[in-house]
């Protein structure tokens, strides 16, 4: 996972350079240096593409692998929206660069990516954390929950995208593309996933860290995970909501969608890290306040 995420940030970096002449596409220029730069865009689209191929074969493979076992099984799995989101986004990017007509968003390929390794290499250090712990009776109901909303989630953001891009599609081509891959790459749950897992691996470092600890910071360490697990779940909700209508009239761009992913991935994991500095102290303190004079 950790050679995969690497490479794809690489690969990213590269492909974020290599697109810069696109940005500079509309500018007001004389007619030769405009030529030179639409000689440079298409070269640059060319390297774009080569670099994405081992992107999309090696660092991408564990979507395809995971986004084909939920269709064989016939369900609707995390993988299925971001195999979609890759899709959407690299297959017109192909067909642009070797028709040399159109958008390409190698860009947002590579960035979307790359944040989603990374939030999902999150993801999977929270889960390895409390793998094998006990839990209470609360934390099955907690992650049962967090998995039944993300799998909604998706179900929904999927036909959210298709009819989105249907009518874009009719009223203006051109941006349906664009707004429909915004919206597959914002139908990645990796934020809703990793919500519990990310406040009970907290709490399992609170634990480790202040030792046995008596009842009563015990029962002040459950009742904040519950609380910080509760505040990852419905604000990484809440936040796709905000900004889905904005992606849906078109204000979102592709890479600006997979940086909001990246974005609530680490405020999920930054609020369960708050819990490791303030829940920790209250139980290393009652421990303390236990102990004789």
């Amino acid at each position: 996972m950790l050679a995969r995420t690497g490479l794809a940030w690489l690969v990213m970096m590269q492909v974020m350079m290599l697109a810069f002449p696109g940005y500079l596409r509309h500018g007001a220029r004389a007619p030769e240096a405009q030529q030179s730069l639409e000689q440079a865009i298409v070269l640059m689209n060319w390297l774009s593409l080569i670099l994405c191929v081992p992107l999309i074969l090696y660092c991408a493979w564990p979507v395809w692998r995971g986004a084909w076992r939920a269709l064989s099984q016939r369900c609707i799995g995390m993988d299925v929206p971001v195999a979609l989101g890759i899709l959407a986004a690299f297959v017109p990017s192909v067909v642009a660069t070797w028709r040399d007509a159109g958008e390409v968003y190698f860009d947002s390929v590579s960035m979307f990516v790359a944040f989603l390794l990374t939030a999902r290499f999150l993801e999977t250090c929270a889960r390895q954390a409390v793998n094998g712990q006990p839990h209470e009776s609360w934390d099955a109901v907690l992650l049962h929950s967090a998995d039944r909303l993300a799998f909604w989630f998706v179900c929904v953001q999927i036909l959210l995208a298709i009819m989105v891009g249907l009518y874009w599609w009719a009223v203006q081509p051109g941006q349906a593309v664009a707004v429909t891959v915004a919206l597959l790459v914002m139908s990645c749950p990796c934020a809703m996933s990793m919500s519990v897992p990310s406040a009970l691996a907290a709490r399992h470092a609170v634990r480790l860290r202040a030792g046995a600890a008596g009842p009563g910071g015990s029962a002040s360490l459950d009742k904040a995970t519950r609380r910080i697990a509760r505040q990852n779940l419905y604000g990484s909700l809440a936040w796709h909501l905000l900004m889905a209508p904005l992606a849906a009239i078109g204000w979102v761009q592709p890479w600006v969608a997979a940086l909001t992913m990246l974005f609530s991935s680490l405020a999920v994991a930054a609020n369960a890290w708050r819990l490791t500095r303030r829940a920790g102290d209250g139980v290393a303190s009652g421990r303390g306040a236990a102990q004789p004079a």
